[in-house]
């Protein structure tokens, strides 16, 4: 009695924990997160220039390298997360390792020694940096992006824990009213990120703008640990990435053994909520990752496989499936990814331009990159709520962009913006070479800086059309099971766009400074030519179109909204039990064929079982 009162007391108490009360920690904790991280990348290539004396293509490179780490890590955190950690100690332990980070960065612009003296890069030969002081802005930068990893992949689904009550009648709104919040949060944060914080850079300098970035994530850390004791904290348990490796290993490990005959039960293992009993055809390889060899010895009195390194379900066989179908109509967007990732360049010519939208104001060159947000976050208010009604209204029809079609046209949106931004650079730098500024990058071209608006108001839409696509897609092909696979993987692909656009920026730099010639991406603006490097990326992104309508082609069609790989389960349970109903006819033209199958797979199997586990697997087909 005593044992059973203090169950339910624990019950109780956990009951009580989580709710609304713990929301503005948690919120608070994302949103500092990424005001204080997302306030560092616009002008971090003006301070590599400046204060460590690196050239353009250099401190691009190694922004491409923090931004790869920083969108790769998330995965990392969600897997350690899941399988080991839980979520309240990953997000503890990123917000402090995110705090360690933006101090030592902090370090570098407060210690003169941190940094190599100063000079003008493009008029003196300036000392480079040590190997201590490379050395510690790297450490700095490994940090931040250890620490993202931790917070991003768990800050949504740690909220949604606390919320997330079955009891509840009014569980579904009140998640939903916490994902609109979180999202409002999210977009604010950018926004203030992309204005004030740029803003203190530019007009308190460096160490007043890595100060603040820091105090808020000491910030965002304490409001966190404040509200530890009104958590519910989730244990950690089995990861996705784990189930997939061990479909890989035990299908390996099965190579040899054949398959079971057709149009038979009992050789696949499966859970028993499941509703996919049989695996499907495609990929079929995979399939012997879940054939049961011997029932005593492969699964357990509950069920449950074993050893999970020998046996799978088969809805983990189905899982790594949908995974692999959908990574060509992923690798497609890696290339958007690529134009939007190299926003050094636009900071390096908006500070080349007059930013001054008033007499008495100018917009700081880290800062136009609000105006992608601003489309992207204006066109999904608009789209659901004014657009498509309105096209329907005119068509006289329901009118409904497909998944694929919208991110089909994101990747063709941005490739116009390359074309754009190919076009605006090449009339930037004829100007500044017409006023005889090409020796002399650093006086203003007579030219308005908002002619690069309108290549960011494309990059938006693309974003709109294709990243929210891409995501939508994702949840659509995916089983419930695999929702933050679903989450991670366009951070995946913007962790490989940063790598291959580090790749691409540094052959550009090779091959076109060959000779003694002055490189594409030089560090002088006027000399370089970074419209021919905006017109490679604009021939990529054309070619990357191409790609997509291939993969689309060969992909099909998608699976509706809210279905899932489970469904092919009813599917095929449904033909499975038309097959039963007809095996009777069909036995009479196919037994040879069946009973060939059936031998050669028990002769496979024979030698792992004795003769009392044989007689329980040896089923007729018929």
């Amino acid at each position: 009695m005593e044992v059973e009162a203090n169950s339910e007391q624990r019950k109780m108490s956990q009951r009580a924990k989580g709710g609304l009360i713990t929301m503005p920690f948690i919120i608070a904790n994302e949103a500092f997160e990424k005001v204080a991280s997302y306030g560092l990348l616009p002008n971090m290539i003006l301070y590599l220039i400046q204060d460590y004396h690196l050239g353009v293509a250099k401190g691009t490179n190694i922004i491409f390298l923090w931004s790869a780490a920083t969108n790769f890590l998330p995965v990392v955190g969600a897997f350690l997360s899941d399988s080991y950690l839980g979520r309240f100690l990953t997000i503890g332990l990123g917000s402090i390792t995110s705090l360690l980070g933006m101090i030592l960065l902090w370090l570098t612009a407060m210690i003169p020694k941190t940094k190599p003296p100063h000079c003008d890069l493009l008029t003196q030969s300036c000392k480079a940096p040590t190997a201590a002081q490379f050395v510690l802005l790297y450490s700095s930068f490994a940090l931040m992006s250890i620490g993202a990893g931790g917070v991003r992949p768990c800050s949504l689904a740690f909220g949604a824990d606390q919320l997330d009550k079955r009891d509840n009648p009014k569980n579904e709104r009140v998640l939903e009213s916490f994902f609109s919040w979180y999202y409002a949060s999210a977009a604010l944060s950018v926004v203030i990120a992309l204005t004030g914080i740029v803003y203190i850079q530019v007009h308190l300098g460096w160490r007043v703008g890595f100060g603040v970035p820091a105090i808020l994530m000491f910030f965002a850390a304490l409001l966190f640990f404040l509200a530890s004791p009104f958590y519910i904290k989730q244990k950690a348990s089995r990861s996705l990435l784990t189930g997939f490796v061990q479909v890989l290993v035990v299908s390996y490990k099965n190579r040899k053994l054949a398959f079971p005959p057709r149009n038979t039960d009992g050789w696949y293992h499966y859970s028993k909520d499941s509703k996919l009993v049989v695996p499907t055809d495609r990929l079929r390889f995979l399939n012997k990752a879940c054939i049961i060899r011997s029932p005593e010895r492969d699964i357990n009195s509950d069920g449950l496989a074993s050893n999970p390194w020998s046996l799978c379900t088969v809805d983990q066989v189905e899982e790594l499936k949908a995974l692999i179908k959908v990574i060509p109509m992923w690798s497609t967007g890696i290339m958007m990814s690529i134009n939007t990732s190299n926003s050094s360049f636009p900071v390096l010519q908006a500070n080349s331009m007059d930013r001054h939208v008033f007499s008495t104001f100018q917009i700081p060159a880290g800062s136009y990159a609000m105006f992608l947000v601003i489309v992207l976050f204006l066109w999904v208010a608009l789209y659901d709520r004014v657009i498509l009604p309105l096209a329907s209204k005119v068509r006289g029809k329901r009118v409904r962009l497909g998944v694929k079609q919208r991110m089909g046209i994101g990747l063709f949106l941005s490739c116009l913006g390359m074309v754009v931004a190919a076009i605006v650079e090449n009339v930037r730098r004829r100007k500044a070479i017409r006023q005889g500024l090409l020796n002399n990058p650093q006086t203003l071209v007579g030219m308005s800086a908002m002619w690069l608006v309108p290549q960011y108001c494309l990059y938006g839409l693309a974003e709109a059309f294709n990243a929210i696509g891409q995501t939508e897609f994702y949840y659509s092909e995916f089983p419930k099971s695999m929702s933050s696979i679903a989450a991670a993987l366009f951070g995946l692909g913007m962790a490989v766009a940063n790598l291959l656009a580090s790749v691409t920026l540094s052959a550009v730099n090779h091959l076109t400074s060959r000779g003694g010639k002055e490189s594409w991406v030089s560090n002088n603006i006027n000399k370089g030519h970074y419209d021919n490097y905006y017109w490679l990326l604009a021939i990529m992104s054309a070619i990357n179109v191409l790609y997509y309508l291939v993969c689309s082609y060969f992909y099909g069609p998608c699976v509706e909204q809210g279905t899932k790989v489970s469904d092919e389960g009813k599917s095929m349970e449904g033909e499975n039990e038309l097959s039963k109903l007809s095996n009777g006819a069909r036995d009479e033209v196919e037994s040879l064929k069946d009973d060939e199958k059936l031998s050669k797979f028990k002769d496979e199997v024979e030698g792992l079982k004795d003769e009392e586990e044989l007689s329980k697997l040896r089923q007729s087909p018929s």
